[in-house]
């Protein structure tokens, strides 16, 4: 069975494309508009040609793709809506420094950082004028105050500020990131300058929302610990914003991090208990009827509950499908039911397809059902314990499988002992997530804490601290794989031709194997070649301290007055990831560097530097040198200027404007980020 000859998946793949053109590409709107309703006047013409010459033409294929290629486009555009004039990207001067009354509405509640509280705004108003768009938002932490909630209104006398991009190369991306939300600014204020205007719910969410607060409120008369009571909301209500950073990397490093957000698995566990719950309507008339229609509203209630997360809807579109598949006794095949959830989400939510759990979410089930069969077949035997051992383990290894090369490339790390997590909670997750929604419908009723309450904590308890031993098992944790683009295309490339091969074993397919495992270690070497021939000397972005790498191919020289270890040091190690170093040296900071046959000055505050003896072509200024800066360019006669992170804001702000003066390039880290040297 070929996965191209289902109708769906080939009109899923064209609306894919249609997204990924519609994102990396300038197509307007009205472009795209007037392209995808000629396309669909063209279609329907072809349709009824061929139906009255009952003869189907090739062209009602080719337009079909055409057309689906041009509605991706026009659905990445119809939700961008900077594309509208009435976007505050086209109506606001972001360069102005007084502030404005911005009216706005609670979308979304995020996780927190250490110093505001976050959430995802929608912009009403500005001042005196009606505006759309998705913002950021900053609100500085005040215990006397608190937290909002989605479909609050509020007025903030602020400004919007741009996001801006990372400060230092391989670092996370959050620009990009909300950039694919349609998030293209920020606002910081605090409560002294946020009005809450209406506490109002009026959205699906909003209520949804409501929900979420109201069973918390409830399930804190039972006297769950912290990590109980945020563990059972990931499980059972689709919300991680609580979860304890420690023990959230516990869950990720022991391979078990699927566990904490609803998808696939718990969506299934959950329809395998409705269809259990409501079998005895299959005895009626209409009974499958009744019953498929009652699980598919359970289940979409269960997900805006969620918060309707790209997980949580990507599962449930799904098993929608196989609801109504298995009751009205239609065939189904996996294939067609994945096609069809990935169809529908996309067209209403393009930007999904960005996202990394959404991506994963779909490897995984593919790689269950298409390499699973291959490893369970030639070990299943007539026994049922051994089977259910050895199906809970096929399954876990083949969902692996699916997901290693993009697990890699976003997270560069592979937990080793993924078996023995999955194994060990996934056949217990389902009586898990029966017993939750037992206590939770205990906590609705009023009902005091109990026995029952007290075990539940109990079991999620021993949960965390599985998880918690499984993650100190650092051996078994392979942190700091490098991977890139092309090899985590070719990764797939290599896995695809293998499980072809395994399940049709044909001479063709075989040679197809080795072509992929020759273009695979071609890969390797190219890239290995690539990156020992490489040579690029930076300086970092570090507040209040002075970072420089230079790297030699597979080698980073750091030199630096960093206090902690440069093991420990974030933005070092992604660099060192990325860039496929495998050895990192340090040292402390000289005042001279040679950078390819230039020179580059370091001047810190004690100005240990002999101007009459020196001439450079760079100058790093760090740690506030008390100097004047006119008459060090007029006797070094440097091409550019240089202030990292150490030095004082002020300071900076006074160089900026001497070389602007001196019309001398100007480089600030704090500003622009680090400063990579163009080598000739």
């Amino acid at each position: 069975m070929k996965l191209l000859d289902f109708a769906i998946v080939k009109l899923a793949f064209w609306l894919i494309a249609g997204i990924l053109v519609g994102y990396y590409s300038t197509i307007s709107l009205d472009v795209s508009l007037l392209l995808s309703i000629t396309l669909i006047i063209i279609l329907f013409v072809i349709y009824q040609t061929s139906l009255r010459a009952f003869k189907p033409t090739v062209w009602f294929g080719l337009v079909s793709y055409l057309a689906m290629l041009s509605i991706g486009i026009l659905t990445v555009n119809i939700h961008n809506q900077k594309l509208y004039k009435s976007h505050y990207s086209s109506i606001y001067d972001f360069s102005k420094t007084s502030t404005s009354n911005i009216y706005v509405t609670i979308r979304e509640v995020l996780k927190p950082n250490t110093y505001n509280a976050r959430y995802i705004a929608k912009i009403n108003r500005i001042d005196t004028t009606k505006a759309v768009g998705k913002i950021l938002l900053n609100i500085a932490f005040d215990s006397s105050k608190n937290t909002l909630n989605v479909d609050d209104k509020l007025i903030i006398n602020a400004n919007l500020q741009k996001l801006k991009p990372p400060k230092n190369p391989d670092q996370f991306n959050y620009k990009a990131y909300l950039k694919k939300q349609y998030v293209y600014a920020q606002i910081y204020s605090d409560n002294n300058h946020t009005l809450i205007i209406s506490h109002n719910t009026f959205s699906i969410l909003g209520y949804a929302n409501r929900v979420r607060q109201f069973v918390n409120k409830k399930l804190e008369t039972f006297d769950f610990s912290k990590n109980e009571l945020a563990v059972n909301n990931a499980l059972l209500l689709g919300q991680r914003q609580n979860i304890d950073k420690a023990l959230y990397q516990d869950y990720a490093n022991a391979g078990a991090i699927h566990i904490l957000a609803i998808s696939g698995l718990h969506i299934g566990i959950i329809l395998f208990m409705l269809e259990f719950l409501f079998s005895f309507l299959n005895r009626g008339k209409h009974g499958k009827l009744i019953k498929a229609f009652l699980i598919v509203t359970i289940l979409w209630l269960f997900a805006i509950i969620a918060g309707l997360s790209p997980s949580v809807v990507r599962a449930v579109t799904m098993f929608t499908a196989v609801a109504i598949a298995i009751n009205l006794n239609r065939p189904h095949n996996i294939f067609n039911t994945l096609a069809i959830s990935v169809f529908v989400l996309l067209l209403f939510k393009p930007m999904f397809l960005f996202e990394v759990g959404f991506q994963m979410s779909y490897l995984a089930v593919i790689g269950i059902v298409t390499i699973q069969p291959l490893l369970y077949n030639p070990i299943k035997t007539r026994f049922w314990l051994p089977n259910k051992v050895f199906n809970y383990a096929t399954v876990s290894i083949a969902a692996q499988i699916g997901v290693l090369p993009i697990s890699l490339y976003y997270f560069h790390q592979f937990p080793g002992l993924f078996l023995l997590t999955n194994m060990v909670i996934i056949p217990f997750l389902g009586f898990i997530l029966g017993y939750g929604f037992i206590v939770i419908i205990m906590a609705t009723l009023n009902i005091p804490k109990n026995i029952i309450t007290n075990f539940y904590g109990d079991i999620i308890d021993a949960m965390n601290l599985f998880f918690k031993w499984v993650a100190q098992q650092e051996s078994f944790l392979f942190k700091d794989i490098s991977i890139n683009g092309i090899l985590l295309f070719v990764c797939y490339l290599l896995i695809i031709a293998f499980v072809r091969y395994l399940t049709i074993k044909t001479f063709k397919r075989l040679v197809i194997c080795l072509v992929a495992i020759i273009l695979f270690q071609s890969t390797l070497i190219f890239n290995k070649f690539q990156h020992e021939t490489s040579d690029e000397y930076i300086i970092f972005q570090k507040s209040k301290q002075s970072v420089l790498g230079f790297q030699k191919g597979k080698q980073l020289n750091i030199y630096s007055n960093l206090k902690q270890p440069i093991t420990k040091e974030t933005m070092l190690t992604k660099y060192a990831v990325s860039n496929f170093i495998t050895t990192v040296k340090a040292d402390s900071l000289k005042n001279v560097y040679s950078i390819n046959n230039k020179t580059l000055l370091i001047i810190d505050s004690l100005n240990t530097y002999q101007i009459k003896s020196f001439t450079t072509d760079y100058i790093l200024l760090r740690n506030s040198p008390k100097i004047h800066l006119k008459r060090v360019i007029d006797s070094l006669k440097p091409k550019t200027i240089i202030a990292d992170g150490s030095n004082y804001k002020s300071y900076v702000t006074r160089w900026k404007e001497t070389c602007r003066k001196e019309k001398l390039p100007f480089h600030s880290t704090y500003e622009k980020g680090a400063y990579i040297f163009k080598l000739d």
